[in-house]
């Protein structure tokens, strides 16, 4: 085969590498996010998908909640970026496997009913609510490291939400990163886990620089060791 590949005319051989090269995105790239499915999900893989949609969605609001309350803190504007792109590439996945978007239509800080609406109202709440006008930065930076901390949670395993109110799920094995085969799902939430871990060590620089009594960063929702091991504390 090598023989006659390489008796062709090179006209040809450019023509085949042009071709080759007009496969991948539409922008020249090879776009993961264009993969079709393999298969369709299966109900796990369908709600935690959904899920994941909703939680992108809220650390964008939140980080938007931040950005706009202390313009000159570049973190927020920041990740505020990285999470557009995170939500932009579970939409291609609902896309790619026929779900509607049930976040359409929301407002910042607004979450569909019918995907764990008040959950993630109520969080959403919880974490823009600063009383303490001494501690405001302070909260902001540790609520931006512990939305951090719970995605990519989230991400490899099943939400503890989902575990407490689906019948069909007992564990947090059921559903997640972990538990999903379907490569589309597997590398959008290897990029997900990736950028997120980038991003509790943003948080968690910032939050030390500007407030030295912080250090060592305290892990609020993974395990220290998890936490320091994203660190390189380890």
């Amino acid at each position: 085969m090598q023989k006659s590949i390489s008796r062709l005319p090179s006209i040809t051989i450019l023509s085949l590498l042009l071709a080759a090269f007009a496969c991948g995105s539409a922008d020249g790239r090879n776009n993961p996010n264009t993969e079709k499915p393999s298969t369709t999900l299966d109900a796990a893989e369908e709600i935690h998908l959904l899920f994941m949609r909703a939680e992108e969605k809220l650390a964008h609001d939140v980080y938007v909640y931040f950005g706009e309350r202390w313009p000159d803190v570049s973190v927020f504007r920041n990740i505020v970026d990285s999470e557009t792109n995170h939500q932009s590439a579970m939409l291609d996945k609902l896309e790619q496997y026929g779900l509607d978007d049930p976040n359409a239509d929301d407002a910042a800080g607004e979450f569909a009913e019918d995907n764990y609406g008040d959950y993630f109202t109520a969080k959403y709440n919880a974490l823009t609510n600063l009383t303490d006008e001494e501690n405001e930065l302070r909260t902001a930076l540790k609520n931006g490291a512990l939305i951090e901390e719970l995605d990519m949670h989230d991400i490899v395993k099943c939400p503890v939400i989902i575990v407490d109110t689906e019948d069909f799920i007992q564990s947090e094995e059921e559903c997640g990163m972990e538990y999903t085969d379907e490569k589309a799902l597997l590398n959008s939430y290897e990029n997900l886990l990736e950028g997120s871990k980038n991003h509790l060590r943003a948080f968690v620089r910032v939050l030390e620089a500007t407030f030295p009594d912080e250090y060592p960063y305290q892990a609020q929702y993974l395990s220290q060791d998890e936490v320091d091991e994203i660190l390189g504390r380890q």
